[in-house]
């Protein structure tokens, strides 16, 4: 694992590390003053708090993981956080890329599997907090790769059989999906654009409310934030590619690289710099 380490604040540090050759990040940090601001990720997280309580909401209701306890977020599912304390938290959370989850799931099960749902955020397990543990420990420890390999395919299991309900789908008849599903469509396909409200509105054949209040209660974010979140993946992908920071925050329309980290860390408790080094 190629890792970076930086202090964020006074008390506050991150250590960031990704896996060769697998689309899996893992974040361990401690935090006390940061606040998440609402973002998603385009792959599935698996956290583990290991010291305090974060508290966050997701789903429409708030939530709290405490010490031992394993939080699950699917693909796109808007949340925030905090400390719960005034000690803070530390954390270790994995990214695992979706693709990645499902090639695991079907070598396992001999078939071709779908996206498992994580119908609870939090989850009050031992043996998924033990799983979690085993594989943040082989990814960032002398474990070889086979063994971290090996473990990333137990957890994923664990996680599935203990935790998933049910296939990842949204269904069509969910109030405003359909317009939800255009506003996306074009914010998905223009994110670098300067969009206004009138362009969602022609899009979608709705009115500002109507498709304002849609798109909330489909994705969970605004769709200013939701464009603000496409900006930053593509910041991310650059970066990760090698881009120059600087370069990656113009190619993926933030107004500079201030602009750039301020959104980096509020979303990603990291910055743009420590991602890069990484």
């Amino acid at each position: 694992m190629r890792a970076h380490n930086e202090m964020v604040a006074d008390g506050e540090w991150v250590r960031y590390r990704r896996m060769p050759n697998r689309p899996v990040e893992l974040m361990h940090a401690h935090f006390e003053g940061h606040v998440y601001h609402a973002h998603s990720h385009e792959t599935y997280s698996f956290g583990c708090t290991e010291f305090g309580a974060q508290s966050f909401d997701c789903r429409g209701a708030a939530r709290t993981s405490a010490a031992g306890m394993v939080m699950a977020f699917n693909p796109d599912e808007p949340h925030n956080g905090h400390s719960s304390t005034a000690e803070g938290f530390t954390y270790s959370i994995v990214h695992i890329g979706a693709e990645l989850v499902t090639d695991l799931l079907s070598d396992q099960a001999g078939r071709p599997a779908g996206l498992p749902l994580f119908a609870e955020p939090v989850l009050r397990d031992p043996v998924l907090t033990s799983a979690l543990r085993r594989l943040c420990a082989a990814l960032t420890g002398p474990a070889t790769e086979l063994a971290a390999d090996e473990a990333l395919a137990a957890s994923v299991a664990a996680l599935t059989w203990r935790a998933a309900r049910r296939p990842l789908a949204r269904s069509a008849a969910e109030p405003g999906a359909a317009i939800a599903h255009r506003v996306r469509a074009l914010l998905d396909d223009r994110y670098l654009d300067p969009l206004s409200m009138d362009d969602l509105v022609e899009a979608s054949g709705a009115s500002r409310f109507a498709l304002y209040r849609a798109f909330r209660a489909n994705y969970g974010l605004a769709p200013s934030d939701y464009q603000r979140l496409l900006r930053l993946r593509a910041a991310r992908r650059l970066i990760a590619a090698g881009r120059p920071v600087a370069e990656a925050a113009a190619a993926a329309g933030f107004a500079d690289q201030a602009h750039l980290t301020r959104w980096f860390r509020r979303c990603y408790g990291i910055t743009p710099g420590v991602y890069s080094a990484a």
